[in-house]
């Protein structure tokens, strides 16, 4: 018996050591693999920043200071960077009502002849704006994007494209301009790494009850699941966005977004060798810049922290032609168009809809040629985000969103106002004048003196009118006593309406009046009539 027990003991003590050699063992490859990675991703953003053509920012999203530049101010291809501002258009839209998430959004034989990446919607067939929105930061859809700027264009991409880059200048990417909706080669559309990075703030801190579309990593288009392009997002700790880009010329390029632990940086990537080598220099750069970013300090307006979006989104299907005919004469036999909500979470596990979507084609599809790029003057400040003043905004003429894709859009104009810059309430520049030139009294003559608050133009009386009355039914109290009215004057030999509210006692009503209007979504500010 002591024998036997001696040779079940022995077999014991050895199945015990033999499964703690494999413990180690199996833990020694974990961490050779992880070593291996590191060491990998190491490698890929050395390679990286010394690739002729990258250029990298990473700005401290809560002070604006600029903790790495390298060729920042150099001119490059934007690629689908493009559609972070196409999306920019998209939510301003939206916030001041002239379109919804679900109106629909028509496809020309032009947009959905577009290369891939693309949904695959037929011409004559429609998706609605939150279908395109998931198109564009999901998939990068092309053929999204040129509908989407087709709309908001009047039916003209390229009347969308000076809209564009009017926006950019106005939000002080100077080095930017833009040809089309998408980011397809064009050898004039050009930006920068710094103008990228400025976008990528202004959409966290300008439209937060949409931002968090940036996050999603797989929506439902019809009967197919589509995923994510962007590979950071769910995989790097704090990041929630927000775009990749790709052409042949442009090479591979990345914004992304992170918040963690009350630290907040938006770094770009732009011209990366391979998917691979980008995404292992962006993981590079926030590994490094992210500890030396700022938990305190900053306006509180500057980044708009926005609730996360659900991991999967689902929408209907897209509709056919013969539907899109019936939504279009129901959307031009709409009286008013509300405001948009917040995008609604659906069950990731419900993954079965009753309808089939088009499929998509082929992968995306880069140009032919390179062409060189151009070198700029890099700028005096080393924080231009910063400690330079923002440049006069470029003006543009609004108009109301009608779906008939024949509309005239009007081409971008010199401006009747400032936009927006972070929380300014108050335009004392063009509007505080205390002795007002024969033009500017005949403007105002129509309208009461003292402080009011703009909140828009339109391109006729009635329709400025309508603004002001959806205003006042958001603005409360702060508004009970306001009087709408709407101003006259010439732009670029058209007249428009600046749509005002006047009577407020001093400065202080109306600005309240204006923070007002901002929390309900409308963008306004404060001036001297």
């Amino acid at each position: 018996m002591q024998a036997k027990s001696g040779i079940v003991s022995r077999s014991v003590s050895s199945v015990s050591s033999s499964r703690s050699g494999n413990f180690f063992a199996r833990l020694l490859a974990i961490l050779s693999v992880a070593v291996t990675i590191v060491m990998v991703d190491s490698v890929n953003a050395d390679a990286e920043a010394a690739n002729p053509k990258y250029a990298g920012i990473v700005v401290d999203a809560k002070t604006g200071n600029v903790l790495y530049s390298e060729n920042a101010d150099r001119l490059q291809y934007p690629a689908s960077l493009t559609k972070m501002m196409t999306l920019y258009m998209t939510f301003e839209a939206l916030e001041q009502g002239r379109i919804r998430l679900d109106t629909p959004v028509p496809f020309s034989a032009y947009a959905s002849a577009q290369a891939p990446t693309k949904l695959g919607v037929r011409a004559g067939g429609t998706i609605t704006v939150e279908q395109g929105i998931l198109g564009l930061v999901t998939l990068s859809a092309n053929d999204a994007a040129t509908a989407l700027g087709e709309m908001l264009g009047g039916g003209s991409e390229d009347r969308f494209a000076q809209l564009m880059t009017a926006k950019a200048h106005a939000l002080g990417m100077t080095r930017t301009t833009y040809r089309n909706a998408n980011g397809l080669p064009n050898t004039a559309q050009m930006t920068t790494a710094r103008d990228q990075a400025r976008l990528g703030i202004a959409l966290r801190q300008h439209f937060p009850q949409y931002y968090g579309y940036f996050s999603t990593r797989a929506f439902k288009f019809g009967s197919r699941t589509i995923r994510s392009h962007n590979r950071l997002v769910g995989s790097v700790r704090g990041v929630d966005g927000i775009k990749t880009g790709y052409t042949r010329a442009a090479g591979f390029n990345l914004v992304s977004s992170v918040q963690v632990d009350g630290k907040s940086i938006v770094g770009v990537v732009m011209g990366g060798a391979s998917t691979p080598a980008r995404d292992a220099q962006m993981r590079n750069l926030i590994a490094t810049y992210l500890p030396k970013a700022s938990n305190r300090g900053g306006s509180s307006a500057l980044i708009a922290q926005a609730a996360p979006a659900p991991t999967m989104i689902e929408t209907p299907a897209p509709v056919q032609p013969k539907k899109a005919q019936q939504q279009v004469a129901q959307q031009q036999a709409a009286k008013t168009i509300i405001a948009a909500k917040p995008p609604v979470s659906a069950a990731a596990a419900d993954l079965n809809l009753p309808h089939k979507g088009p499929l998509p084609d082929a992968r995306y599809q880069v140009a032919e040629t390179e062409v060189a790029y151009a070198e700029t003057a890099v700028p005096k400040s080393d924080n231009p985000l910063v400690a330079q003043p923002m440049p006069a905004p470029t003006k543009v003429k609004t108009m109301t969103f009608k779906q008939q894709a024949a509309v005239a859009a009007p081409k971008p104009t010199p401006a009747s106002m400032p936009s927006e810059q972070g929380d300014t309430s108050v335009d004392n520049v063009t509007t505080a004048s205390t002795t007002p030139s024969p033009t500017r009294a005949a403007s105002t003559s129509d309208g009461p003196t003292g402080w009011v608050v703009q909140v828009g133009v339109s391109p006729s009386r009635q329709m400025a009118m309508d603004l002001l009355e959806s205003a006042r039914s958001k603005g409360g109290k702060a508004l009970a006593s306001a009087k709408p009215f709407a101003v006259a004057y010439a732009a670029g030999g058209d007249q428009l309406f600046r749509a005002r509210f006047g009577g407020f006692d001093d400065q202080r009503d109306a600005v309240n009046a204006c923070k007002a209007l901002k929390k309900a979504g409308i963008k306004c500010w404060a001036a001297a009539q």
